[in-house]
């Protein structure tokens, strides 16, 4: 009996406590869900009257003593002071009236009577033909102006001014009346300005010697001779001028992918897809140093043009920074969730740019060794960079398109579309030609400033070698820019110049002022 009380009671209090439990759990969501929070607070007369009452004395106490009159709808309503119906149309609502402390006439001339002595609102059609007949203002004539215009030039020349166009008329007048209605003036589209005429560049030369895909090329400061680095695992450097072989140079296990003279001291520079980056001493022809680092094969390397710093960049998704005399890595740039396969540098901020297949561009902190900037405007793999020598601005290639973008924090200009294909070389001259390799073979040429594409190259292949092995791997310029070098897959090196006879006359600019339809991303 004992033990069946004790489990009676043991029930009850399980029942009681699961019994609480439900019952609170029930009162806090009730307690959450009654009160709706996003609710506006409700209104609260007397605060509203004091803070009207406030609002009226800080903002119309100048204004509170004067009478204020409502129209009725049974009033009649008068001609304005010209004799037109604008101020009041039939059917308009009710409109407020206007009293002065002393009756006051509506207009100069008109009598003062019981009904002029009222002054009605004018309808929007009045003000709107009020503003035109205006003449307009010094005020609003020198608020406007933002250059000088013609006129003023030919004043000031002393020449006779040019007739106004038919519209200026109508300009004018909507000027006159204070303000402008986008609306009511037709908008010229925006146009491409008529490019630069450059000369066409005809093939000059092609020099043969590699064995394999030739893949990088550096010219040297002197503008004597050239490098180049090439699938065949050698280096060889060329006679500029005559397209002679001068030398050879062995030591990678693999591809040459990148190679760069010193303007600053007699080396030579070379990478490869041996992980690999060397100094060569181009005295003794020997490599003297060589920076260990990359975890895979590196595809690019640079020159810092004012220090003795060399930037490397790597399938590990990595750019290396290094001290060239002490073989120390500087920094280590990461970021790129991708190979990194184009570095350039430069002596202004930001001093090193890294392109990838990750799609972006990041501008690089040489001091902190930290991102500056990420361009994400590129949907395709970025393979080749290039800095307009003048200007402070890059031009990156990608397979969806070419983008150029002004430093320091890399803001978008504009597309330069059209070439399509994969596009591996970029270089620019400081007349402002832009050159892109793709890797079907075709070189297209640009105007910098305007984006148009002059000249479109496709130089056939090498004798023995397959149409498919026609692909632009590197280009340069020479020094002198008046050779561009090109770096192919069909093993050999070709020497383009511009055509000297060619004038504008013979060769036109095929241009149109076309509407832009750049995308702006």
């Amino acid at each position: 009996v004992k033990q069946r009380c004790r489990i009676h009671q043991i029930l009850d209090v399980q029942k009681h406590s699961v019994h609480t439990l439900v019952f609170r759990s029930l009162k806090r969501t009730h307690d959450m869900f009654v009160a709706d929070h996003a609710k506006p607070v409700s209104l609260d007369e007397t605060s509203h009257k004091v803070k009207m009452a406030a609002k009226l004395r800080a903002d119309y106490s100048a204004v509170l003593h004067m009478p204020v009159l409502k129209e009725g709808k049974d009033r009649p309503l008068g001609s304005n002071m010209h004799g037109n119906q604008n101020y009041a149309q039939p059917g308009d609502d009710p409109e407020y009236l206007i009293t002065g402390t002393h009756a006051y006439p509506s207009g100069p001339g008109v009598a003062l009577t019981a009904d002029t002595q009222i002054h009605r609102n004018p309808s929007k059609g009045g003000v709107h033909a009020m503003a035109l007949a205006l003449p307009p203002s010094q005020a609003r004539l020198d608020a406007s102006r933002t250059a000088a215009s013609v006129g003023d030039i030919h004043r000031h020349a002393g020449g006779a001014e040019r007739s106004p166009a038919p519209h200026s008329h109508a300009m004018s007048l909507l000027e006159g009346g204070g303000t402008k209605n986008s609306s009511l003036v037709a908008r010229k589209a925006p146009t491409m300005p008529k490019p630069q005429w450059h000369a066409p560049w005809k093939l000059f030369r092609v020099i043969s010697g590699h064995l394999g895909w030739v893949r990088s090329i550096a010219v040297e400061p002197g503008n004597q001779w050239f490098v180049t680095g090439a699938g065949d695992r050698t280096i060889k450097i060329w006679d500029l001028a005559s397209g002679k072989l001068k030398l050879s140079l062995t030591g990678h296990i693999s591809t040459v992918r990148g190679v760069a003279v010193s303007t600053r001291s007699p080396y030579l520079f070379s990478c490869g897809e041996d992980k690999q980056v060397k100094c060569w001493d181009l005295e003794y022809n020997k490599v003297i140093r060589h920076y260990h680092g990359h975890l895979s094969a590196v595809y690019d390397l640079d020159l810092h043009p004012t220090i003795d710093v060399l930037v490397t960049c790597s399938r590990d998704a990595t750019a290396r920074v290094w001290d060239i005399r002490s073989k120390a890595n500087v920094h280590t740039l990461s970021g790129h969730t991708n190979t990194v396969a184009t570095v350039r540098c430069q002596a202004a901020e930001p001093q090193i740019i890294t392109g990838s297949h990750d799609s972006t561009i990041r501008l690089w902190d040489l001091i902190a060794g930290k991102t500056r900037a990420t361009l994400t405007n590129h949907k395709k793999s970025v393979r080749a960079l290039a800095l307009h020598p003048r200007q402070y601005t890059l031009a990156s290639g990608s397979a969806d398109n070419i983008k150029q973008w002004t430093f320091p924090d890399g803001n978008f200009i504009q597309n330069l579309s059209g070439h399509n294909a994969i596009i591996n070389a970029m270089a620019v001259n400081s007349d402002g030609v832009l050159v892109s390799g793709a890797d079907n073979g075709t070189i297209h040429l640009w105007d910098w400033r305007t984006g148009y594409n002059f000249q479109r190259i496709h130089a056939a292949v090498q004798p023995g070698s397959l149409d498919s092995e026609s692909g632009i791997f590197a280009c340069m310029f020479d020094h002198s820019e008046s050779r561009l070098i090109t770096a192919e897959a069909d093993k050999t090196i070709k020497v383009y110049k511009e055509d000297d006879t060619a004038t504008e006359e013979s060769h036109p600019i095929n241009w149109k002022p076309e509407i832009l339809k750049r995308k702006r991303f």
